[in-house]
């Protein structure tokens, strides 16, 4: 059987009796939480504390209208935006801030001060570091690798940028510190070493600029519409 703080606020449509929901979470309403488990402690409180997982979990905060699917875990801290929606086994870290309309596949991870904007669709199996900034309308393909570490394992982290209306695509890998710039495509499989100019295409390994934005827009548009 799950767990629901009496400190939390839940006005979701539908809690499975096996979601544990800890701290002062704030869930909004319409939302759906199968068998989740949202408002997790950090590692540092479960390290120092000694009362249950309750007691230590400032909560999370839960928009309206959001499906958490079975297995996703958010931790204390995260905030969801309205109308988002999570695959199974997503995990979500402390400090992550998700804009409204966000869609995360399954097996996706979200690390510690990720922030998402609005309406980004990051597909299955894809990770995010901490610090990582994704602005708003991105689409990221599955099993995408983002980094933060020029030097492994190292003390200080150069969060990658992904701008407004980027596309990444299937089994890409952006090194740390890197910026992809607004509207820019990064082709499936390609290693981005350097930062990409807003409205190219960049292809391969490591990636060079191959094509314009606005060239393969039209080759989809042509795609979506010839039935072919």
């Amino acid at each position: 059987m799950g767990f629901v703080s009496k400190k939390a606020v839940v006005q979701a449509r539908y809690v499975s009796p096996d979601a544990y929901i800890y701290g002062p979470t704030n869930i909004g309403s319409g939302s759906f939480v199968d068998a989740a488990v949202i408002g997790y402690p950090t590692r540092q409180k479960i390290l120092k504390g000694n009362g249950p997982l309750d007691e230590l979990s400032d909560g999370a905060k839960i928009g309206e209208l959001v499906i958490i699917r079975s297995g996703v875990v958010i931790y204390e801290n995260a905030e969801i935006g309205d109308g988002c929606e999570f695959g199974h086994n997503v995990l979500v870290r402390e400090l992550a801030k998700i804009g409204r309309g966000v869609r995360i596949g399954t097996n996706a991870i979200v690390e510690r001060d990720v922030k998402i904007g609005d309406r980004a669709w990051i597909q299955s199996m894809v990770y995010i570091p901490n610090g990582t900034v994704i602005e708003e309308d991105v689409f990221i393909g599955p099993n995408a690798v983002i980094t933060n570490d020029k030097y492994p394992p190292s003390k200080r982290l150069a969060p990658v940028v992904i701008r407004r209306g980027a596309v990444i695509g299937a089994n890409a890998t952006l090194v740390a510190g890197v910026e992809i710039g607004e509207g820019a495509v990064v082709a499936a499989g390609a290693v981005v070493t350097r930062d990409v100019p807003p409205g190219v295409v960049v292809a391969g390994v490591p990636a060079r600029v191959i094509g314009k934005a606005e060239d393969y827009l039209k080759k989809r548009a042509i795609y979506e519409t010839s039935g072919l």
